[in-house]
């Protein structure tokens, strides 16, 4: 049973686009053998600029649906989170179906226990060693910037802690202080 928290920033949320929201986000539950109980919440923005966001955050037993879009359209933006939401449903069956497959061909079907899930997913592949040199933020961000990374990582010159800085999704910069 999927219960609905929609909020929106800068309008009123009407009738039909809350029945909109629902229609759309309730296609997902065929994905589920057992309909789970979860809330889902649902936020829309619309911007000076004409454009509409949409942030929906689906947390399930043991795996948190999340998407965020944004067009010029509110109920396009809708049409775009309720897609890829579904598009993360089914990878992620996928890949429960693929490990239970692989853990046992002589066995037709095999639930999958969440802690093999969870340890599958956090596998470590490669491990990398360097030293932090002392440098500010912009030449950190410079660094990053010249790897063509979306994060680095550094030592502050003047504080002397160790910081990261990162790339947002709206193409501006973050900076993680440590203590």
């Amino acid at each position: 049973m999927l219960n609905y928290n929609i909020r929106a920033e800068n309008f009123e949320v009407t009738d039909a686009i809350r029945g909109y929201v629902e229609k759309k986000i309730s296609k997902l539950e065929r994905y589920f053998d057992d309909i789970p109980e979860a809330n889902v919440n649902v936020k829309m923005k619309t911007y000076s600029d004409k454009t509409a966001k949409v942030e929906v955050t689906i947390p399930l037993p043991r795996l948190v649906l999340r998407a965020e879009e944004a067009s010029e359209d509110l109920y396009a933006s809708i049409d775009l989170v309720s897609d890829k939401l579904e598009r993360q449903i089914r990878k992620h069956k996928t890949k429960i179906h693929r490990r239970s497959r692989k853990g046992s061909e002589s066995v037709k079907t095999e639930t999958v226990a969440p802690t093999d899930e969870h340890e599958a997913d956090f596998d470590i592949v490669r491990t990398k060693q360097f030293q932090l040199k002392p440098m500010n933020s912009e030449e950190a961000v410079l660094q990053m910037n010249m790897l063509g990374h979306d994060f680095f990582i550094y030592n502050d010159a003047d504080s002397e802690t160790t910081n990261i800085v990162y790339k947002r999704r709206d193409g501006k910069f973050g900076l993680i202080e440590t203590e």
